[in-house]
């Protein structure tokens, strides 16, 4: 291959990252079909707030001129013909499931399809979208070729590169999580796992085959979503014995191969998604999953669980249920970040809501206008926003603007505190995961 030109299609929180961390070596073309995004990334602003502005005006070029000028750094666009330049392309789309927790591939599709209208001989195209092992081939190339008139190894090739980003968090950087590469030919594979090497300072692994490197992906994230399962169970039977779960795990983990996990909310763009990928290629293979499958049942049950507590602490202080005040603490799937992709604190406000309880919502990370578009729920964004008396108040989110919060300027007396994550001492809430 010559001197690479990449193409990114999708630059939401994978995307930007790689695109960045790219651009700085080579030229870089960045596609997406949402204006808005696009118009906010030429301007050197991400709401996802994986990239600072100062960061992304070191790579970015503000006029396609300047972009074709140059030798290195990155062009957003929504117009295919500014990628047909590109010899490799890079799909970073998301794979979520629909609400019979089938995986949608739409996405994945589209995404094919806009780079077969430009996929030219010798070009190379590389997923990084979540996917059951066997899609890329079995799903994507079939597009590629049919569009393009190509014919896969032949005229063009196809790699597989899982992402591994980890949504606000800052020291594990795209650049220094290592990065599983595979290839559709041994050559290829080669070729793109040094591509990755130029930039990913903590290094390369090069899988078997493509299947094996989809597969190594969908699992890693399966088995965290196995392990909070365990603790989600802990966390509940504990509650029926009076035992505070986290304290159980700290004893528990000065044993030396004892691997800690806590209970909560498992959302996300990976972990609450992708073991559906998993397991439903196993029944398409006529192998129903066990623990897999457990798991996740488990897991979306805790919503739910977190409402209930609550509603039977407030029970027990003598505080009416129907009608009372709630506020919901925490919109984002994580701590410290803007993402409410599957968040399951939806969960926690549906059931809460369930017992004709007036729910509020605040979290001060969260972006009101996606919360509305996603949940249908009008977000508080400022501490000014809150009223004086809250009946309950159900922290979801560990946010460090959590720490120090002094409930009791905003509620009644009693009032009930549940703390789903354990974010503050034991004896300063009324229950907790």
């Amino acid at each position: 291959m010559n001197k690479p030109q990449i193409a990114i299609i999708g630059l939401g929180y994978v995307g930007l990252p790689l695109a960045v961390a790219f651009a700085k070596k080579y030229k870089v073309s960045g596609f997406d079909i949402n204006e808005g995004r696009v118009t906010q990334l030429r301007k050197n602003f991400d709401m996802t707030l994986e990239i600072k502005t100062e960061q992304l005006a070191t790579v970015n070029h503000s006029t396609l001129n300047s972009f074709q000028a140059s030798n290195t750094g990155l062009y957003c666009s929504t117009q295919l013909a500014d990628i047909a330049a590109a010899n490799v392309y890079i799909i970073t789309v998301p794979t979520p499931v629909d609400n019979k927790h089938k995986p949608d591939l739409t996405p994945l599709y589209k995404a094919s399809e806009s780079v077969s209208k430009v996929l030219k001989k010798e070009d190379i195209v590389i997923y990084e979208s979540t996917v059951y092992p066997g899609a890329t081939e079995e799903e994507c190339v079939p597009i590629l070729e049919k569009d393009s008139r190509l014919q896969y190894n032949k005229d063009f090739y196809v790699g597989y590169s899982p992402e591994r980003i980890n949504p606000g968090d800052k020291e594990h950087t795209v650049e220094k999580i290592l990065k599983v590469t595979s290839g559709s030919t041994p050559e290829i594979a080669e070729e793109i796992d040094q591509l990755y090497k130029s930039v990913i300072v903590a290094g390369t692994f090069k899988a078997a085959s493509i299947k094996v490197a989809e597969a190594a992906k969908v699992i890693e994230n399966s088995q965290r979503d196995i392990n909070i399962a365990f603790v989600n169970e802990l966390a509940k039977i504990f509650n029926l014995m009076n035992i505070d779960t986290h304290q159980v795990l700290e004893a528990a983990a000065t044993k030396w191969n004892f691997i800690k996990f806590t209970p909560g909310l498992v959302g996300g763009h990976c972990i609450g998604v992708d073991p559906y990928y998993l397991a439903d290629k196993a029944q398409q293979l006529g192998y129903n999953p066990q623990i897999i499958l457990s798991g996740r049942r488990l897991n979306d049950s805790m919503g739910p669980f977190v409402a209930q507590e609550t509603v039977k602490k407030m029970l027990q202080k003598d505080i009416p249920v129907k009608g009372s005040k709630v506020l919901v603490m925490g919109m984002t799937f994580k701590e410290d970040c803007p993402d409410i992709r599957n968040s399951r604190v939806i969960d926690v406000i549906n059931e809460l809501k369930s017992f004709e309880l007036d729910v509020e919502v605040f979290d001060p990370w969260a972006i009101a206008d996606e919360v509305k578009h996603e949940y249908a729920i009008d977000l508080l964004t400022e501490p000014s926003q809150l009223a004086s008396d809250y009946n309950a108040i159900v922290l979801t989110v560990s946010h460090k603007a959590f720490e120090g919060f002094d409930f009791t300027a905003i509620t009644n007396n009693p009032f009930v505190l549940y703390d789903v994550k354990g974010m503050l001492a034991v004896e300063q809430s009324d229950g907790r995961l």
